[in-house]
């Protein structure tokens, strides 16, 4: 038990000073964690733009390919309808 005022001051200054480091200390360790986590969501989401446009890549090489094709389709096409016509 405390006896004196001063001493009973001094103690309740320690225990404030405790109080605010240990608060400190709290409010770092949910800052590091924060960060970590938006570190982390950056990430996925460079891996997600990544996936993205390699998806928007092969998109446009299957349309580009399928144009040639329907282009060559349209060609058999009109030779031999032209064929047809000559036979009738």
């Amino acid at each position: 038990m405390i006896d004196s005022w001063p001493a009973a001051i001094f103690s309740l200054g320690v225990l404030i000073v405790a109080g605010f480091l240990i608060a400190l200390f709290a409010v770092a360790m949910f800052g590091m964690r924060k960060a970590k986590i938006d570190a982390q969501q950056a990430d996925d989401l460079r891996q997600l733009v990544r996936r993205f446009e390699e998806l928007a890549e092969n998109t446009v090489d299957a349309q580009q390919r399928m144009a040639a094709d329907l282009a060559e389709l349209r060609a058999r096409t009109t030779s031999i309808e032209q064929v047809l016509r000559t036979v009738e």
